[in-house]
């Protein structure tokens, strides 16, 4: 999380790279156990640095859905403890698996992925207390508020209360709103009505006091009813005073169907005073899939990812499982499919790379760039306009900041063999945060160094990065932009 970010950086790092190489070979066994040869498109896919360490740099965590029972499979568990910096429950925390007759529990599912979670040094999410389904038929029978109450404060006090301390967030009340932005009539609405909401955001607190406490649904990623009310909702919930710390987006999306609306959406949001998450992230499409659908599938990845680190308070993105083979997508939509990031033979399509550049990471195998080049041209003494990089900006911004997307091209004859861009801040803006470079702000001057895996630009080639910066109401790019010295066109 953001928070713990100083923190947890340099240990999660270090395991990740540490069990690099043993975690690649086994995720190559993995796809070759299960019976797919590596067809020449799938062999295409470079391999990034893992998401969870490139995630890190902007301070965010990468999560996917666990149903412990695949982890005897070796392709699974390799990419589950190779990319993943947060876990949570596809259903094994889920009310008919832990309480599936009144005050008898069961938690050996549940504590399978805590144990998964410890074991690999990621967070654990808990999801989720309080939700329509997956529900137990004794607790739909109840129709006492006073007993449904109970039964409800219970559940939440012996799940939320055995992780207690170890869980970083609750998914407390899940998907309580129709399409329309009206309630969704399950039975704690029917017997409790709209205050069973606060009630268990106010009894999970009681039983977990360091959990951030969310709600969460889906078809909420654009601005429209639902959302609108879900926003409403946060906004009553905070004047009441009741605990309400995080919303979580699940983003069970179609290709080439992202909302126009998703990034000012989440912001809205974070700008109630509540952090944001992309929840439960798959995005499917007709099968079998196109090229043309995997490669929108893989634009329209980007995107989601894009629009959280584009928003200060989006704490990370989700997906929900890893391959196509365990999606729970074609049991649940005829003819859909090839929703996730690795196909059924746990190899990377192309929507694996598109989350990897978003988020910067380094391609295995990259060389690192001469500290001493040798081969870069001299500044340009004159400083003569577009003689060797061009340089465009991007703005996009919101009420409080912006972000900025440089492409930067190498206009010379000579291949760059690394860079530095310069650039003067108008007054009131300040950088935040960065990615794909190594970002410093002195004064007004915004500096941008190349990272260990994009210093080497040939003529006409170019480079992409970009940052998140805060402003006091001029929103216009930056002047006076330079690279290795020279000023550019």
């Amino acid at each position: 999380m953001r928070t713990e970010f100083e923190i947890d950086y340099h240990s999660r790092r270090g395991r990740s790279v540490a069990a690099l190489a043993t975690t690649a070979l086994v995720a190559v066994a993995g796809a070759a156990l299960v019976g797919g040869a590596l067809t020449p498109a799938q062999a295409a896919e470079p391999t990034f640095e893992p998401w969870r360490d490139a995630a890190d740099d902007h301070g965010i965590t990468v999560g996917f859905a666990l149903s412990p029972g695949h982890l005897s499979d070796p392709g699974y568990r390799a990419i589950a403890e190779r990319e993943f910096s947060l876990v949570v429950a596809e259903n094994a925390m889920k009310w008919d698996a832990t309480e599936p007759t009144r005050g008898s529990f069961s938690f050996g599912q549940a504590d399978q992925v805590a144990a998964f979670a410890t074991a690999n040094d990621a967070d654990l999410y808990g999801h989720t207390l309080v939700w329509h389904s997956q529900l137990p038929g004794w607790v739909e029978s109840l129709t006492a508020p006073a007993d449904l109450r109970d039964a409800m404060y219970d559940h939440i006090d012996a799940v939320a209360g055995r992780y207690a301390g170890d869980v970083v967030a609750w998914d407390v009340v899940n998907e309580l709103w129709n399409d329309d932005g009206t309630r969704r009539p399950s039975v704690f609405q029917r017997v409790l009505g709209d205050g069973y909401v606060a009630d268990a955001l106010r009894r999970a607190r009681q039983a977990d006091p360091s959990a951030k406490l969310c709600l969460n649904d889906y078809n909420t990623d654009g601005v429209n009813a639902k959302s609108t009310a879900m926003y409403d909702l946060v906004v009553s919930l905070k004047a009441q005073g009741a605990p309400i710390d995080c919303v979580g987006f699940q983003s069970h999306l179609i290709v080439g169907q992202v909302p126009s609306t998703y990034r000012q959406n989440l912001q809205r949001f974070a700008d109630l005073g509540v952090d944001v998450r992309i929840t439960e992230l798959d995005i499917r499409t007709t099968v079998p899939a196109s090229a043309s659908a995997l490669a929108q599938q893989a634009r329209d990845y980007r995107t989601v990812v894009e629009a959280c680190l584009a928003v200060a308070r989006c704490d990370g993105v989700t997906v929900w499982g890893i391959d196509d083979g365990h999606s729970w997508v074609p049991g649940v939509f005829s003819g859909q499919g090839a929703a996730l990031p690795w196909d059924a033979q746990y190899q990377a399509k192309p929507a694996y790379t598109a989350v990897a550049e978003a988020l910067g990471a380094a391609v295995e195998g990259s060389p690192s760039p001469d500290p001493t080049p040798t081969t870069s041209p001299s500044p340009d003494p004159t400083g003569e306009p577009g003689t060797t990089c061009s340089v465009t900006w991007g703005v996009n911004a919101w009420n409080s900041g912006y972000t900025g997307s440089v492409t930067i091209r190498n206009t010379g004859g000579t291949p760059w063999t690394s860079w530095t861009l310069r650039a003067t801040l108008p007054g009131g803006q300040s950088l935040q945060q960065g990615w794909s470079a190594q970002w410093a702000q002195s004064g007004s001057v915004l500096t941008a160094t190349n990272a260990a895996w994009n210093g080497s630009v040939p003529p006409g080639g170019t480079v992409q990065v970009g940052y998140n910066a805060g402003h006091s109401g001029d929103t216009s790019a930056p002047s006076g932009v330079t690279v290795n010295g020279t000023t550019c066109g």
